[in-house]
């Protein structure tokens, strides 16, 4: 065994033994535990599983690539969707999400020399994914990065400022037009302005996310306000690691020869295998995504300012529209009973799922729950419905539940569930086509009643 393989070994022997001290016991107590004979098992070498536990575990920042270009909630981990990708699949392969969010799964494809294609109904995901996954030219690249170097000076608090008027009479400049901020305000719009200078929908959508990625810096979840100074250094220090994202991209890609291409669609995912737009599309060979979270509170559309204040600034700043509400981006309302909305539109994705996969495509879910103790059994029910069967990793046996648990700590999640969210603790989910015709609804009946 090599440097490497010797190092992802003794990482996962360390997670083995304090797996209990991450997952609550009390939890572990009720996780549904398969007879034998009803327990599906992925063939993977041992050296894969490895590598790709360690990777699922991995607490490091979210860096590298593009990552960084947005601080999207919930995102997935580029370490991990990057070990997935080369566990499952191969060079010129397709990969799918269908729950797109940040884009990380399909910024690590590209890079990894696989086609891609993602599904999001956030305008906002849209936007960010498209600019993350954009591979530009040597000459944009030069051209952004001569912008990066100015862009700070566009920012003059005694030079007027152009206002979005649209986006003004439409409310997105909820607590930014408040007299204590007339000068972020002021940066932001001539911010824009430089953006929409750079001349081409390409290089704008750019300069955008630099915008919005520093904005977001002075704004959401802010104890203290930023000072214009602060929001200036920012602009310059975004734009620039932005550029060096960019570049490294151009390289990743350059280094697996042709590049593969990269299909974005908004819209629901719910249908999506009768979308004319992948009309064409071949099964994938893996589809890895997180979507929402069952009952766990996650703002993807709205920053936070001033404590909880919701503001859908990024949208104006993406040059994008939205007039839907929390329900809309969560698949259903978690105070609903039972959240009986969340998983009949789960469902009804996953259905999708199934029905442009084949027998060899491996579905991999990265998932959290509110109150998994009833929530867990229930999606992996729902999936049983759709038309999926589980499958667990042989390494894991005898561990827990057999499943695939990280830790993550830190996150600022909040439930309507009892007491506070366990939503720090995730569970990977493998899946398979079903060989078989799913259960009718009954056992779906069944457990609604139970959950309530």
């Amino acid at each position: 065994m090599n440097l490497k393989a010797d190092r992802a070994a003794a990482n996962l022997a360390g997670v083995r033994t304090n797996f209990l001290a991450n997952v609550n016991q009390s939890d572990c107590l009720w996780l549904p535990m398969y007879e034998a004979s009803r327990t599906h098992y992925l063939d993977l070498s041992h050296d894969a599983q490895t590598a790709l536990i360690a990777a699922a575990r991995d607490t490091s920042p979210v860096r590298g690539l593009t990552h960084g270009y947005y601080k999207y909630p919930a995102r997935f981990s580029p370490i991990f969707a990057s070990a997935t990708i080369k566990a499952f699949t191969q060079p010129g392969d397709l990969v799918l999400d269908p729950h797109v969010g940040g884009g990380t799964t399909l910024v690590e494809a590209l890079a990894c020399g696989r086609e891609a294609v993602g599904v999001d109904i956030s305008s906002l995901a849209e936007f960010i994914t498209n600019v993350k996954c954009t591979v530009y030219s040597e000459a944009e690249l030069e051209i952004l990065e001569a912008w990066s170097k100015r862009i700070g000076s566009v920012v003059d608090i005694h030079k007027p400022s152009a206002p979005l008027t649209d986006y003004e009479q439409l409310g997105y400049y909820k607590h930014l037009d408040h007299p204590s901020r007339w000068r972020l305000r002021k940066a932001i719009e001539q911010s824009i302005a430089a953006a929409v200078k750079l001349g081409t929908p390409r290089l704008e959508a750019f300069g955008r996310c630099v915008v919005l990625r520093s904005a977001q810096w002075a704004l959401d979840g802010r104890s203290k306000r930023a000072t214009i100074e602060g929001f200036r250094r920012t602009l310059e220090e975004t734009a620039d690691d932005m550029v060096n994202g960019a570049q490294n991209l151009r390289r990743s890609v350059r280094n697996h020869g042709r590049q593969q291409s990269v299909t974005l669609v908004r819209r629901s995912a719910i249908g999506i295998h009768d979308e004319p737009a992948l009309n064409d599309l071949r099964a994938p060979r893996l589809v890895v995504t997180s979507p929402p979270y069952p009952g766990v509170h996650v703002l993807y559309h709205r920053w936070q300012v001033d404590g909880r204040k919701e503001a859908p600034l990024p949208f104006m700043i993406a040059n994008k529209l939205d007039g839907a509400g929390l329900s809309y981006y969560t698949m259903g309302d978690r105070k609903y009973p039972g959240l009986k909305t969340y998983f009949d539109n789960i469902r009804g994705s996953m259905s999708s799922v199934a029905a442009l996969s084949d027998r060899d495509t491996i579905i991999v879910q990265m998932v959290a729950f509110s109150a998994p103790h009833w929530q867990l059994p229930r999606y992996l029910e729902t999936m049983e419905e759709a038309g999926l069967t589980e499958f667990r990793l042989p390494i894991l046996d005898g561990q827990a539940d057999g499943r695939l648990w990280r830790s993550v700590p830190g996150r600022r999640w909040y439930s309507a569930q009892r007491g506070t969210t366990p939503g720090s603790q995730e569970v990977v989910l493998f899946h398979r086509k079903a060989t078989v015709k799913p259960p009718s609804a009954v056992s779906a009946a069944k457990s609604d009643r139970a959950a309530r």
